[in-house]
């Protein structure tokens, strides 16, 4: 049965993960996509294991009768959590986004790298898993308590992430990082507002070029990819209020409320 022309799934607990499907569009432009913004149940970097695999599972569903022919998990604390119960339940191929912690790490000149995420990553096991694989790096590890939150609430740019950045980002200036590692879809959102506070050698890593440059490869594999020719088509849903949603995409998209 040839699925190629059926859309790739996205989802986020928000919007952060338009970030990821900025990416795979600008790769992938031929390909339909359908993204779901759970902004509902934002953020699932506070929630348990339990939780944010029951949203992963909901949110899939949904795709899944919109005939997905793959899901592209596009937040970290969803994909640290959970990827593993999804491959499990679902017979479709999912891309999962984890923090570049490899790149950063392979290439520090300091000895020293930054990683900026939600709890919900820091705490999992594949996260650990991960970073235990670099011992003689110093691996300084924050939680962006309360960022997703102002981001999700339109405050993107505002003197609160500010500030919170600045808390942030001090004990990684100190330990001399030459590397931040954004373990967040929504955080290429803050790059701006970062470089302001960085030194400028400190080079900031997120994983959205090599999630796309991944999702071909997988559609590629499974003779998936979208050879028809067609400029592919957008769909966004959000289960919150549209407005934040379509400020971050501009007023090209349209964005539609949902309930899922």
């Amino acid at each position: 049965m040839d699925k190629s022309t059926d859309p790739i799934g996205l989802f986020d607990s928000g919007i952060g993960g338009t970030s990821i499907w900025k990416e795979i569009h600008s790769l992938l432009p031929g390909e339909d996509t359908i993204y779901l913004a759970d902004s509902k149940n934002a953020p699932y970097g506070q929630k348990t294991k339990e939780e944010i695999i029951a949203l992963s599972c909901k949110n899939t569903e949904y795709l899944l009768e919109k005939n997905c022919k793959l899901i592209v998990v596009a937040c970290n604390t969803a994909t640290t959590n959970a990827i593993r119960e999804l491959r499990e339940k679902y017979d479709v191929p999912f891309i999962g986004i984890e923090p570049a912690i490899k790149p950063a790490a392979i290439h520090t000149k300091t000895n020293a790298i930054g990683i900026l995420a939600t709890k919900g990553t820091l705490s999992s096991e594949l996260f650990n898993k991960t970073v235990s694989g670099f011992t003689g790096v110093n691996v300084v590890e924050q939680v962006g308590y309360n960022l997703v939150a102002l981001i999700e609430n339109g405050k993107l740019g505002s003197d609160e992430i500010k500030e919170l950045l600045k808390e942030y980002l001090a004990p990684m200036i100190e330990a001399n990082i030459d590397y931040l590692v954004l373990g967040c879809s929504h955080y290429p959102y803050l790059v701006p507002q970062i470089k302001e506070l960085l030194p400028p050698h400190v080079k900031i890593i997120d994983s959205g070029e090599a999630v796309a440059r991944h999702t071909r490869k997988i559609l590629e594999a499974n003779n998936m990819l979208n050879t028809s020719g067609h400029k592919g088509t957008p769909l966004f849903y959000t289960n919150a209020d549209p407005a934040v949603l379509k400020e971050i995409l501009g007023t090209k998209y349209n964005v539609e409320q949902k309930d899922f």
